[in-house]
């Protein structure tokens, strides 16, 4: 995490070069799934009103015809096919860059916070988990953060609303953030004993430990597409909780079903390795706030913390400034035969399209984060594809974003230049290998690069 002192006083490091990542194991299609679950979210709550919406992946590398093409696999994955088959072969005619590219640097005296500070609850997000948490949806999410970090366990974490987050910076894959097992930690504690047909809290908790209780090592129904039995935990899910649970992210996110679903009143619940579903009479599922209810039952303490010198956080600190009209140095004079080329930058998190040795486009872009980093090396346009669907499994993280715009692979592997509409944190790696540009720019490299064009991606 950041450079800084920790609640427990210890001094949390971090990487020279700052690291983006992904949830370990966590496949998230991260702003789609978001548009597929506001309908699913819970009833407004007294404090906070953020929604019980959890994104699944962030959805950053290719498909074709819906088969993951996988940037570590030896042998060649993309079809190619013949230049007549392939949408907008030809580079447009001298179209103008997007609005502000031409003659833009990048300001070295500008850079996005590291930390920032979350008024709705009082604390901040820093680092890694500031990452995560942006490029998933912010509050939408996992809720607001409502403890600082700490340690559990000989570990850094933090919770959030809905979710804990952990630090796992010796992860090999390079996933060093992991969603924490909250599950477990809401197994009924104990049973009062009472007289039969005693209600209130201990029939509750009645219901619960009965709820926990595994079934047989074989399933009471037979899977199908409204019931699924897991073994591993003795329990099963079905119905519109099993839809739940398919749609935000199966065992991705929420994981295994560690009780059965149980009533309590008019009010259905069903608890998950890391979360808890519940269903009003007549209502769709929603998830419950399962990092408040762990943080209360450990006695954690959420006070507010003072914000000090800290940024309040918005995207808008996250958007490089634009160039002031005296930045921007008049056009130079192009050769029309010149050959037109493509630099990434893979330290700079920079591309530059040059026309002969004249720059007539650059700009802040994402490439592939740690574990899945772009190729460095020599390569041609292979194939353009004006809009696809991408998704998939690779590395273990689920995806599938439609309609990716400006599609221009450069590799047999699946490593694409394309357009990004999930997130707006270019500058940063934040792709499984692909190079991200912003939509606009992405439109107009579309049209400026021709099958064959040359892409040099250097350190």
């Amino acid at each position: 995490m950041g450079p800084r002192r920790g609640p427990t006083g210890k001094r949390f490091g971090r990487r020279a070069s700052r690291p983006r990542v992904s949830p370990g194991g966590i496949g998230v299609a991260l702003l789609i799934v978001l548009t597929l679950l506001l309908p699913l979210a819970a009833p407004a709550r007294a404090q906070g009103d953020e929604p019980p919406i959890v994104p699944i992946g962030d959805g950053t590398d290719a498909a074709v015809d819906r088969e993951p093409i996988d940037p570590a696999l030896p042998d060649p994955a993309l079809p190619i096919g013949e230049e007549d088959e392939l949408p907008g072969m030809l580079p447009a005619e001298s179209a103008p860059p997007p609005s502000g590219a031409s003659g833009t640097a990048l300001l070295a005296d500008w850079a996005p916070p590291e930390t920032v500070y979350v008024p709705e609850t009082g604390h901040s997000v820093d680092g890694v988990f500031l990452d995560l948490w942006r490029g998933w949806g912010g509050a939408n999410g996992f809720g607001y953060p409502i403890t600082p970090e700490m340690e559990e366990d000989g570990r850094i974490v933090q919770y959030y609303g809905y979710a804990r987050l952990e630090y796992w910076p010796e992860d090999s894959s390079g996933n060093v953030v992991r969603f924490g097992d909250l599950g477990e930690e809401m197994r009924p504690l104990l049973l009062r004993r009472g007289l039969p047909g005693d209600g209130g809290p201990a029939a509750e908790i009645a219901a619960a430990v009965r709820a926990w209780m595994p079934l047989s090592a074989e399933p009471v129904a037979p899977d199908d597409a409204a019931y699924r039995f897991f073994p591993e935990t003795g329990h099963g899910v079905g119905g519109e909780l099993l839809a739940f649970w398919e749609a935000t992210g199966a065992e991705t996110f929420l994981g295994s079903p560690l009780s059965e679903a149980y009533e309590v009143g008019d009010v259905t619940f069903q608890v998950f390795q890391r979360g808890k579903v519940a269903q009003e009479a007549g209502g769709s599922p929603y998830l419950l706030p399962a990092g408040e209810l762990v943080a209360a039952r450990r006695g954690l303490d959420t006070a507010p913390v003072a914000q000090g010198d800290l940024p309040v956080y918005s995207e808008e600190l996250f958007v490089p400034p634009a160039p002031t009209p005296s930045a921007r140095p008049s056009a130079p004079e192009l050769d029309p035969n010149a050959e037109r080329w493509i630099e990434v930058s893979i330290g700079g998190q920079y591309m530059t399209a040059y026309q002969g040795d004249v720059a007539v486009w650059e700009g802040l872009i994402s490439t592939g984060k740690e574990g899945f980093d772009t190729p460095l090396g020599s390569y041609n346009v292979l194939s353009k594809l004006e809009s696809q669907t991408m998704a998939g499994v690779i590395g273990g993280e689920s995806y599938n974003v439609p309609d990716v715009p400006s599609v221009m692979y450069f590799t047999d592997r699946g490593h694409a230049i394309h357009g990004t509409y999930w997130h707006n944190n270019f500058g940063a790696p934040m792709s499984h290998g692909c190079v991200n540009l912003p939509m606009d720019a992405a439109a107009w490299l579309y049209g400026w690069a021709g099958l064959g064009t040359r892409v040099e991606v250097v350190p």
